[in-house]
């Protein structure tokens, strides 16, 4: 059996082959985190309508979605089950935003950051984000510039976090949902128990035990709690060691980001004799290695600052449009 969609350009969903669906399953969803490594998540219904009361909830009430994503992917997926599961309308409607069709009543939009900061470079659009009742942004970290300047040009942004394995976004502005409960570790490693947490991998029973015990979910993410709020810092695997110095390859994103625009330059850590690793950068930008240099030395530690830089056509992305941080390596090692 093949699933497929094709909703204004986007791409064709994964091929499902093999057994049916376990019993209990109600959607299957693919992720590939940000390695590239595609895998079945397996939701029930008891999960998705857990979610689902728990982010109507949190945003005052059931309202009429608006959905510029793929509808194959989970934060797709949960704008259909918000909808359906309360009887209000569900907009397909074009990446760039340029349609954002209002219904009476409440009225919520979910979006990803690429998006969004596109989006406030248009006033119109702007404008009619401002509108709804709340605006979810996701997918990624989200500098908080961004968020700031969406929300003073009013704009209702709503920063999630979540994952597939938890039927999407199930910490808002760094506050758990009801339901939800958020556990780290020693090693700042997030673990998520939730009635919304997925019942396995499809067809890896050894990944599935990996990451589940019973309803909780052990991410690969690391987090902190700052003033109450969840501030996730990165994967367990982004902290890397260059000439002896520790460098946190998300935080120093998160700085790129801010100064850049999301994802419009992708930090990496390639091998290198003397460093053990270096620091480098991929940007499909006007960007030249002087000028990523420069505004990036007063936030960072010099061991952070990209000592290379290459442009290339396009940065490699996953089936989800995050960066495909194996895609990364690979180009660079290709000569970029």
């Amino acid at each position: 059996m093949a699933v497929a969609a094709d909703v204004h350009g986007f791409p064709p969903a994964w091929q499902l082959d093999g057994p049916p669906l376990d019993d209990g399953v109600a959607v299957l969803v693919g992720t590939s985190g940000s390695t590239g490594d595609p895998k079945g998540v397996q939701l029930t219904a008891d999960a998705i309508g857990a979610a689902v009361t728990a982010t109507h909830d949190r945003l005052g009430g059931p309202g009429h979605w608006v959905c510029p994503l793929p509808l194959h992917y989970v934060a797709g997926v949960m704008t259909v089950a918000r909808s359906a599961l309360a009887g209000t309308r569900l907009s397909v409607v074009p990446t760039d935003l340029t349609s954002l069709p209002r219904h009476p009543g409440r009225n919520y939009a979910s979006v990803v950051a690429a998006q969004l900061h596109r989006a406030l470079d248009d006033r119109a659009i702007t404008a009619d984000l401002a509108r709804f009742d709340a605006v979810l942004v996701g997918g990624s970290a989200i500098p908080p510039a961004l968020l700031q300047r969406g929300r003073s040009a009013g704009v209702n942004l709503v920063a999630t976090y979540g994952m597939a394995e938890t039927c999407g976004g199930c910490v808002y502005d760094g506050l758990p949902l009801a339901g939800v409960q958020v556990a780290i570790d020693l090693a700042d490693r997030i673990a998520i128990t939730s009635p919304a947490v997925f019942s396995g991998y499809r067809l890896d029973p050894a990944a599935t035990d990996a990451a589940l015990t019973g309803r909780t979910l052990r991410t690969n993410d690391r987090g902190r709690w700052s003033g109450g709020r969840l501030q996730v810092l990165g994967r367990v695997d982004d902290v890397v060691i260059t000439g002896g110095v520790n460098v946190d390859l998300a935080a120093a994103q998160r700085v790129a980001d801010a100064a850049f625009g999301p994802a419009r330059l992708a930090l990496l850590a390639v091998p290198d004799e003397r460093w053990g690793v270096r620091i480098v950068a991929l940007t499909d930008a006007a960007i030249d290695v002087a000028e990523c240099r420069a505004r990036l030395a007063d936030s960072l530690q010099p061991a952070a600052v990209p000592r290379d830089l290459r442009r290339v056509a396009g940065l490699p992305r996953t089936s989800t449009g995050k960066i495909d941080r194996t895609g990364l390596l690979r180009l660079w090692a290709e000569g970029g």
